[in-house]
């Protein structure tokens, strides 16, 4: 796999979701983030709960990653999250960690999977 695939998007949190943090909300997903090189923004939305847009990174900059609605799952969120670096949607499934890092998992339709997290700067 390539290096920039080692995440999904995302927000990814994204095992981790039985942590003893208490069951998370998309609001507690909105901030800065910073993953590999990209810097995302998120923000509350109507369209999906929440949107995340690449403020900053090596390209891609202006794609709006999350491409569904969130739903919530076991303590954690699920839907498509388009990847920072290929722009590729996942099936994803977002956790927190703690209060400043999230952890996401996913794989493409084409069974293409990525992980990582996403660490809060703001």
């Amino acid at each position: 796999m390539k290096k920039g695939i080692t995440l999904v998007a995302a927000m990814l949190a994204l095992g981790l979701a039985q942590n003893a943090l208490a069951s998370p909300k998309l609001e507690d997903m909105v901030g800065t983030w910073k993953w590999e090189g990209f810097t995302i923004k998120v923000q509350k939305c109507e369209k999906t709960g929440v949107c995340a847009e690449v403020i900053s990174g090596p390209k891609n900059v202006g794609l709006q990653m999350i491409q569904s609605a969130l739903s919530s799952a076991d303590s954690s969120f699920v839907g498509k999250v388009a990847h920072p670096q290929t722009g590729d949607t996942y099936n994803s499934k977002i956790s927190m960690v703690n209060n400043d890092t999230w952890h996401i998992d996913g794989c493409t339709a084409a069974n293409v999977c990525a992980s990582g997290n996403f660490t809060r700067i703001k």
